[in-house]
């Protein structure tokens, strides 16, 4: 059943695809209102005393480390690494992202990137996972560039991701960040900054 307040006995689902991997005391919750549902996608791996809350949608080939709570209403885009940390309500995780350990966040996770301490700031690209998925080293620059841009380039997001369309190669990686970064922004949730 989901923890939710506004639940009140609807029938709603819980979708678990194939080939995940969920080990002791995992809980995974089903979606408050009639016609939706939590969603777990493809070979993941939950580890012990993970919390997947209602509505939230996981995709394919995450990992969530020891204890990883995940607020209901939330999305882990697919290739996420969440290590031992809290994923506050609504909060968007992009593709091939790490959270590291101990963090907390209610903003969103752009893609490619790794977010570390607490409180949570982005610390660098994702550049081990993205090696050992065979992306390119001139696409990774690219995302670097893209991201020293957007926190590092004292500037608004919104003059940034100008920065980033006028001065890095376009690749689908970087029209990935873009979209996202303007999508988050757009929603009023926003990235972490």
């Amino acid at each position: 059943m989901p923890q939710d307040f506004n639940f009140t006995g609807d029938e709603s689902e819980l979708i678990i695809g194939n080939d995940n991997t969920i080990r002791e005391n995992v809980v995974i919750n089903r979606a408050t209102f009639k016609g939706d549902a939590t969603v777990l996608g493809n070979k993941n791996t939950l580890f012990e005393g993970v919390h997947i809350s209602h509505d939230s949608k996981i995709a394919d080939h995450c990992v969530f480390g020891y204890g990883v709570k995940v607020s209901g209403n939330s999305v882990i885009d697919s290739h996420a690494i969440i290590g031992s940390s809290a994923v506050v309500q609504g909060a968007h995780v992009a593709q091939w992202s790490m959270v590291r350990g101990g963090c907390r966040f209610d903003k969103d996770i752009p893609p490619y990137i790794i977010v570390s301490g607490n409180p949570t700031h982005y610390y660098d690209i994702n550049s081990i996972v993205l090696t050992k998925n065979n992306f390119p080293e001139k696409i990774q620059k690219h995302i670097a560039t893209a991201y020293r841009l957007i926190y590092h380039g004292n500037t608004s997001t919104f003059d940034a991701l100008m920065r980033i369309h006028d001065q890095v190669p376009m690749s689908p990686e970087i029209e990935n960040i873009i979209n996202f970064v303007r999508e988050s922004e757009e929603n009023n949730n926003g990235i972490l900054k």
